[in-house]
């Protein structure tokens, strides 16, 4: 789970359209000398620019403050339609998108990463042709991604139901078992399932990611109870079927998820970001130490976006598809080297020079897998 969304999120919005792109070069580069800065600070998100056309957009945020900080845009309704986590204090980062649709968006600044963020409006004009264009082969990738992220989620849904059976029949020892293979298809996919940003606030937020006045519920108060408290009480047994609940109506919306090229290809990054932040580091699951399992999950699904997009890439960039070949199979290298059964040795047996291995292999895949969506986007 990434920094917790606001819970009032809504799942579907308004149909504007936009595809963040990261790396991007060409057209990029070229609006990258129209770019709209974002200063973010401690209680300020100061947009230089809050009209603008539809097309090809770069946004140069810098973290003035002196809290790590997100930049979020959202379309009417608050869905998330793009973003850029961990922003440094003092640090800059850029987000360059195509917005195919004029309309009225925000943009928010996250000091802390928490919260509903100091939030802009923003107002889309016009529009554009080009970004109205259509590639045969992206949208071929579109839809077999789309088809992957709803069978992630069918099949979802059987061992979760196991795990909450177990949780609800007190066998604590089943309940262990079967914890983390009910969450990876979650963790394959999990820029999509947080796209509906209510439903990852009550599956997948760890304690100390919650709102004030929310209860916490899902994946990380069972796994609590399960390795910490080594007891099953009677509110873990009816948050085992609230766990199911929520699941199911992700299942029922993931369909319905906005998927284009770029939020593939920026998804993928994502999820890497997702196993360096908090998998490699042991927060993720810091109470049954399963992380490997979610660090293979992540990597899964960050390499079938890429395997999807990789013909055009391929072709519009294909030293950066060699150089992704190679990255992708060396963390699967150094992922395999903790194999013990079926599954991976526990987290807290693994040493801090194996964990600086495996930090390096991932972050060596982030900084090539960051263009990917300028590659795709050409």
């Amino acid at each position: 789970m990434r920094a917790l969304r606001s819970s009032a999120v809504a799942a579907v919005a308004a149909a504007a359209v936009l595809t963040a792109v990261s790396g991007c070069s060409g057209k990029a580069d070229k609006n990258a000398a129209d770019a709209i800065a974002i200063k973010a600070s401690d209680d300020k998100c100061e947009v230089a620019k809050t009209s603008f056309p539809a097309g090809d957009v770069t946004f140069k945020i810098e973290n003035k403050g002196s809290k790590v900080t997100e930049v979020y845009v959202y379309a009417e309704g608050d869905r998330i339609v793009t973003e850029r986590e961990n922003i440094g204090p003092g640090t800059k980062a850029e987000i360059t998108a195509t917005i195919k649709k004029a309309g009225s968006y925000e943009i928010a600044c996250k000091p802390g990463m928490k919260g509903d963020g100091i939030r802009q409006k923003i107002t889309v004009t016009g529009g554009s042709e080009k970004a109205e264009k259509k590639n045969p082969e992206l949208d071929k990738a579109v839809a077999a991604y789309r088809t992957y992220v709803q069978q992630q989620a069918d099949e979802t849904l059987p061992v979760a139901q196991k795990f909450a059976d177990a949780v609800k029949n007190g066998d604590l020892d089943e309940a262990k078992k079967l914890y983390a293979p009910s969450r990876t298809g979650w963790e394959r996919t999990e820029p999509v399932a947080e796209s509906f940003g209510d439903i990852d606030p009550k599956t997948d937020v760890r304690e100390d990611g919650l709102e004030k006045g929310q209860t916490w519920t899902g994946w990380h108060k069972l796994e609590k109870s399960l390795w910490d408290a080594k007891q099953i009480t009677d509110e873990d047994k009816k948050l085992a079927d609230q766990l199911i609940t929520d699941l199911k109506d992700w299942q029922k919306r993931v369909g319905t998820a906005e998927i284009t090229p770029t939020s593939m290809a920026n998804g993928a990054k994502e999820l890497l970001d997702e196993v360096a932040t908090r998998k490699v580091t042991g927060e993720e699951e810091r109470y049954s130490h399963t992380d490997l399992a979610d660090f293979e999950a992540n990597v899964e699904g960050a390499e079938k976006a890429y395997d999807l997009l990789k013909p055009v890439a391929a072709k519009n960039d294909a030293a950066l598809a060699a150089e992704l070949d190679k990255q992708f199979a060396a963390v699967k290298k150094a992922l395999a080297d903790y194999r013990e059964g079926d599954g991976y040795k526990s987290y807290d047996t693994v040493g801090q020079d194996d964990r600086k291995k495996l930090s390096d292999a991932v972050n060596a895949l982030a900084e090539p897998l960051s263009k990917l969506a300028g590659a795709v986007a050409k």
